[in-house]
């Protein structure tokens, strides 16, 4: 391959990042043709700070708000659960004995169904399969 030949031209960059340098951000404006990084407001801390404590404030207020709120609907049902229990004392005792009932079938029919492992399952579709074969032939 025979050499290249030097050209009178230039490069069209003849200062700027090196290779392995980072490339500085910019913007490129199309309305004026410019690029370049536009001017930036001072940053002020302080007043972002300010703000944020401002923001806290008021989410401080209404997670207060909304506790306040809870505890009394929490208040007012157990004011009126204990007028239901007193007004209605033997209705109360059946419904208590009746959602006791059925959490403790409820969990007596859990224990009461043996566990299964996986052995036990593959043996029985082995030997559904094996009655299928059986019947074919």
């Amino acid at each position: 391959m025979p050499p290249r030949k030097r050209t009178a031209t230039a490069p069209a960059v003849t200062e700027g990042a090196k290779i392995g340098e980072p490339v500085p951000k910019a913007v490129v404006d199309t309305k004026t043709a410019s690029i370049g990084i536009p001017p930036q407001p001072d940053y002020d801390p302080r007043e972002e700070i300010r703000a944020l404590r401002k923001q806290m404030e008021s989410l401080r207020r209404e997670v207060s708000a909304a506790a306040r709120s809870v505890k009394g609907g929490a208040m007012q049902a157990a004011r009126q659960s204990e007028a239901t229990v007193k007004l209605y004392p033997v209705s109360s005792l059946l419904a208590v004995a009746a959602v006791a009932g059925a959490f403790a079938f409820a969990i007596a029919g859990l224990r009461s169904s043996t566990p299964r492992s996986r052995y036990d399952r593959a043996l029985d579709e082995m030997r559904d399969l094996y009655d299928q074969i059986r019947a074919r032939l």
